[in-house]
């Protein structure tokens, strides 16, 4: 068996308080905010006393610096890794949601109600995202037979990477929630996925906040 702690980054600018709104991100790489650098030292606070034996985060410096306060604490490395990289959202990638709604009102109906079936322009699919997963997945499984492994990942890839774990279809990827610093658990052994806990957010210091307001 191979426990895999799956977390998303910390908050960027992008996620919150970006003039016109929140904006796509993807593979630019996007640092994280005073916020982002308080949730991962949260992350950090509420992990260092689990027996981790490797930490892997997205090639991209939000969820590096995201797993890297644990990392210190554990004496460990943060390995980056191309399976955890997040979508490639193409020629949305640094625009607003606003902006893009606006210029493709069709591909962008698509991606908020059915985004299984949509290639993000000059980008990538879900789908896409699930293989890059998957085929990095088995690796680390092979690589970590009876240990703990964290994953410090992105919003898109962590829902494509739940759905790929509970054999869900990509249709429910607006049905699984991940706010900026969250923690999942999960279980593999003998190929199957047990999902533990999803969007722990408890040891945040904005948690409070989060429960008690509706998302926008």
């Amino acid at each position: 068996m191979v426990r895999v702690i799956l977390v998303r980054h910390g908050q960027t600018d992008w996620n919150d308080g970006s003039p016109g709104g929140e904006h796509f991100r993807g593979q630019i790489d996007v640092p994280l905010n005073r916020a982002g650098i308080a949730q991962a030292s949260a992350i950090a606070d509420a992990l260092s006393h689990v027996d981790i034996a490797a930490i892997y985060a997205s090639p991209l410096s939000r969820a590096i610096d995201t797993a890297r306060p644990l990392a210190a604490r554990l004496a460990l490395p943060v390995q980056p890794l191309d399976a955890l990289l997040d979508i490639n959202y193409g020629h949305w990638a640094g625009r607003s949601y606003r902006e893009v709604a606006e210029a493709w009102p069709e591909p962008y109906r698509l991606w908020r109600t059915a985004p299984h079936c949509l290639r993000i322009p000059g980008g990538e699919r879900l789908e896409d995202v699930r293989e890059r997963f998957s085929q990095g997945l088995v690796r680390l499984v092979e690589r970590h037979e009876r240990e703990i492994v964290l994953l410090a990942g992105h919003q898109v890839v962590n829902k494509v990477a739940i759905c790929h774990l509970l054999g869900l279809e990509l249709s429910a990827f607006w049905r699984i929630r991940q706010d900026n610093g969250c923690i999942n658990r999960f279980d593999i052994a003998s190929g199957l996925a047990t999902l533990l806990t999803v969007n722990e957010l408890g040891h945040l210091p904005s948690y409070p906040r989060q429960i008690d307001e509706l998302p926008t």
